[in-house]
């Protein structure tokens, strides 16, 4: 079975094994790109791209983004609670030490 390679896959990296390049013919000029051609049938499933599928991804990245956010304002929230707890028992040490030594100023 004769398995050809392809511009992007030669069947060998050897350019000497390599198949020589066809000369472009007069009436083509060098470097020309080939003619596009249509295939039967691709436009209707061309056609069948609805606007609601091209804004799938757009739509997607929205709702990533819109989720990352809330993520992001709960994690703040969490941080916000734990540096009020930690506030709150530094305020309650100094409240007892104001005690202590109000306590201590009277005994004397």
């Amino acid at each position: 079975m004769n398995i050809f390679g392809t511009i992007d896959r030669p069947l060998t990296h050897d350019p000497k094994k390599q198949a020589p390049m066809k000369p472009s013919t007069p009436s083509e000029p060098a470097g020309s790109a080939i003619p596009d051609f249509t295939t039967p049938g691709a436009t209707e499933s061309r056609q069948n791209r609805t606007r609601e599928m091209q804004l799938i991804p757009e739509a997607l990245a929205r709702a990533h983004m819109h989720e990352r956010l809330h993520e992001a304002e709960r994690e703040r929230r969490a941080v916000r609670l734990v540096s009020a707890r930690r506030m709150q028992r530094r305020a309650e040490r100094a409240s007892m030490r104001a005690r202590r030594a109000l306590a201590m100023a009277v005994m004397q």
